[in-house]
């Protein structure tokens, strides 16, 4: 395993991860053996950042990062998320926003994934989209969970909190939980985020951006067809996707990127965004790009 990181390094927490790490929750749909060349072709250049969550395929995911990787290597950070959880139905997602469900969900991880404490834990709220959002019972106050993963992190059982799919106010009402990073969406044309993006760097927190090459729901466009983008990486001989994921990491030095996928080739493809030279007449251009 090569000691480079791809795209440098950025502390998350107590840990030092690259700058582009591995979003694994497209490994749901791979067997162990592929899902197991994309993980160790993944380390192999220099990744040591997983994401993950024990509802990807109710621990499918965990199997195959375990099958493929255990015993771990000591810089390896597996980062998990709990929030939801898988059920057999048409929509295979529900809420587990209670404290007793979020200790369900840590102990699943340590089960499946085999680990004695899980170095990163994002709690992923639901108060807005995209996806579920919280109604009812499951409409929990942020300091009641907060203390129960305090709880789970005095035990032992988590190294390090995280935040997902949060607002402003209430990053601000997390900060005295000791948050060492933010999972919210953002990319070059969607910047509604820049106040939390700011207020992360401002307290030594890593902040890893979902989405940033937009997704299928409708609030999150895709910046690969900007025009913008397109004269760049005409420009500059590169993919207008490289373009938009190495102005993510110009943007802010605290930012480390979780691109998934499935394929050996794509994997590749995401980790040579560290190639990518965004001159200052490039990096201008696409400052001033403004959302739709």
């Amino acid at each position: 395993m090569t000691s480079q990181r791809p795209g440098g390094a950025i502390t998350l927490g107590p840990y030092e991860i690259a700058r582009i790490g591995y979003g694994a929750m497209q490994l749901e749909k791979l067997d162990t053996t592929a899902a197991g060349a994309v993980l160790r072709r993944a380390v192999e250049l220099g990744v040591n950042h997983l994401d993950t969550a024990s509802f990807y395929g109710h621990t499918t995911v965990n199997q195959h990062i375990r099958a493929a990787l255990h015993p771990y290597a000591d810089d390896l950070v597996i980062v998990s998320k709990v929030g939801a959880r898988r059920v057999d139905a048409p929509v295979p997602l529900a809420l587990a926003q209670h404290p007793s469900q979020l200790r369900e969900q840590v102990q699943l991880d340590l089960t499946s994934l085999g680990l004695d404490q899980v170095p990163v834990v994002n709690l992923r709220r639901a108060d807005q989209g995209p996806g579920l959002i919280a109604e009812g019972d499951q409409r929990v106050p942020l300091d009641d969970q907060l203390a129960e993963l305090i709880a789970l992190r005095n035990e032992g059982l988590i190294g390090a909190i995280g935040l997902s799919n949060i607002s402003t106010e209430q990053l601000k009402q997390a900060l005295p939980a000791g948050i060492v990073c933010v999972q919210n969406a953002y990319s070059l044309i969607d910047r509604s985020a820049d106040e939390q993006l700011q207020l992360c760097a401002t307290n030594g927190i890593a902040w890893i951006p979902y989405f940033p090459l937009g997704s299928a729901f409708d609030q999150i466009p895709s910046p690969v067809e900007n025009p913008v983008v397109l004269r760049i990486a005409a420009r500059i001989g590169a993919t207008p996707a490289a373009v938009c994921l190495a102005w993510i990491l110009a943007h802010s030095g605290n930012t480390a990127l979780i691109p998934g996928t499935r394929s050996i080739a794509h994997l590749e493809d995401n980790l040579r965004t560290v190639d990518v030279e965004l001159d200052e007449e490039a990096l201008a251009e696409l400052d001033a790009v403004v959302s739709a």
